[in-house]
């Protein structure tokens, strides 16, 4: 009797991993033009983008339950992750606050997730601003990071208008690995964000 021969598992067909556009850019690009452009002379001196955090300070809000929820969804739908709460590490009777109270919202992104948003934010969020001349020059911290603020959500095409009716501010921080201020705006330029004409 001829021993049954085992078959071998089929080859599981390798899945072609995503690689977000300004990513790929940034590789095969802008790290090169930067190089040349900041008169660097080694490549690990080339300002990159490490991190964008996400935040939603909730203010008078933060008992609301209806602004908490509308905050979180918005955070869900523009970043495709779940935010953490931010609670408060001190007391200040001032503003009726307590140790441990929530005050936000807030999330981290990075690898594709924090390239794409990049991506949506300057090519599709911010030119539905209205009256919008460019993003200010002066908000850039002194380890280079840059800060965006928006007044409300509903510019982002992903959210309906129901998911708009009750408004909140967000913040965007921009983690970038640099040697100042100067490089930084570089690396964010040649990502396409928009900054406003400075007057000579």
């Amino acid at each position: 009797m001829a021993e049954a021969t085992a078959k071998k598992p089929a080859a599981k067909k390798a899945t072609p991993t995503y690689v977000a556009r300004l990513k790929t850019a940034y590789n095969d690009v802008y790290a090169a033009e930067l190089l040349k452009e900041l008169g660097l002379n080694n490549p690990h001196q080339v300002p990159r983008l490490e991190k964008i955090v996400v935040n939603v300070g909730l203010g008078k809000a933060k008992e609301d339950k209806k602004t908490i929820e509308a905050a979180k969804n918005t955070l869900r739908k523009v970043t495709g992750q779940e935010p953490v709460e931010t609670v408060a590490k001190n007391s200040i009777a001032g503003f009726k606050l307590r140790e441990g109270n929530m005050i936000g919202l807030k999330l981290t992104l990075r690898g594709e997730r924090m390239y794409e948003f990049m991506d949506r934010l300057v090519n599709i969020v911010l030119p539905r601003l209205r009256d919008f001349h460019g993003v200010s020059n002066k908000a850039f911290d002194k380890q280079g990071n840059y800060s965006i603020g928006l007044t409300d959500q509903s510019v982002f095409p992903e959210l309906t208008f129901e998911e708009t009716t009750t408004p909140h501010g967000m913040q965007a921080v921009f983690v970038v690995k640099c040697q100042d201020k100067a490089h930084s705006k570089a690396l964010l330029q040649k990502f396409g964000m928009p900054f406003e004409k400075e007057n000579k």
